[in-house]
């Protein structure tokens, strides 16, 4: 299969990108379209058949669901139900926080195919900031499932070329909309009963949900229930290692990358410096760790990072690829 790259940075390539992506999902394919985020792997949400395609293009097991992408928050309820305090929260967190980057985990209706939700009761939505996500799902005029476009458990893509590095060849079309502005996958929540439950941290931090209602951490080993809860994710192909603040520098520096925020010492064959806040580094994050991958060093080593605001997604990023 011949992958097509198609810009979409001027308002008419964002029309003409737009058209195409959705007449290739309104024909049953995906396509790539970049988000706010990350770039996502596309289609049509309620063609069961077109997710079978993601899953299999990003060989994703299929108990790991998709966050399912829609218009604005008049499309929740023709999706999930929205009764009780629950609607009320979710209708509450959708005017604070879309169009941007907050999934909502909220009970589905059977609408949603059961390969989409991954056989669960529950639908992960998304309403996306970026105009080229916003003009795919206008054109087709039905939600789009979209995880990251990538192959499962690898680095996340924050430009079109890293889609064209994981899925060249596999899929037939990448909307090129420019490197995404968070560079870090949306929060995750699950909406309950007056509080949430955060299942994946991201760019609305929990110390800003906070002022909704309660915050809860999801606990280790449940139930995978969200994207980007598996315990080995977002990994290099090298192995790669947490390295505390304050611990020596590693036997095997002269042949290893780090991954540092702030400055770092000599001692390592390649070093990626990001910034020591994490709301600048994130949106350098993943970027940087794929330039460490293709580095050709033996291990990736990276610095700690202080869990406050974005941070905590960063260290739960790196978590999971350090446990792989």
């Amino acid at each position: 299969m011949t992958t097509r790259l198609l810009a979409a940075h001027t308002a008419d390539e964002i029309k003409q990108a737009a058209r195409e992506a959705a007449a290739c999902l309104r024909a049953g394919d995906i396509a790539a379209v970049p988000t706010e985020t990350v770039y996502g792997l596309a289609c049509d949400a309620l063609n069961a058949g077109a997710a079978g395609k993601v899953f299999a293009a990003k060989e994703r097991p299929s108990f790991d669901p998709l966050i399912v992408h829609v218009a604005d928050a008049s499309w929740i309820e023709s999706l999930s139900d929205m009764t009780g305090p629950v609607g009320l929260l979710a209708q509450e967190l959708a005017a604070a926080f879309w169009p941007g980057p907050l999934t909502m985990v909220l009970s589905a209706k059977d609408l949603v195919p059961d390969l989409v939700r991954s056989g669960l009761p529950t639908v992960a939505l998304r309403c996306s900031a970026h105009p080229v996500m916003a003009a795919v799902i206008d054109e087709l005029g039905r939600p789009i499932a979209a995880p990251s476009a990538n192959r499962f458990g690898r680095i996340s893509p924050v430009t079109a070329e890293h889609v064209v590095e994981e899925l060249g060849g596999r899929i037939p079309l990448v909307l090129d909309g420019g490197p995404c502005r968070h560079g870090l996958e949306s929060t995750i929540v699950a909406v309950e009963d007056r509080r949430l439950v955060l299942l994946r941290p991201g760019p609305v931090t929990a110390e800003v949900l906070e002022k909704f209602a309660p915050v809860e951490r999801a606990a280790g080993g449940v139930v995978v229930s969200a994207p980007g809860m598996l315990e080995s994710h977002y990994a290099p192909r090298t192995p790669l290692r947490l390295w505390p603040e304050g611990a020596p520098l590693p036997d095997d520096a002269a042949t290893s990358g780090v991954l540092a925020f702030g400055a770092v010492g000599p001692g390592f064959a390649a070093v990626e410096a990001l910034p020591s806040d994490p709301a600048d580094a994130a949106p350098l994050f993943f970027a940087a760790l794929r330039r460490l991958d293709a580095a050709g060093v033996r291990r990736i080593y990276a610095r700690e990072i202080s869990e406050s605001g974005l941070g905590m997604a960063i260290m739960d990023r790196l978590r999971r690829a350090a446990h792989g």
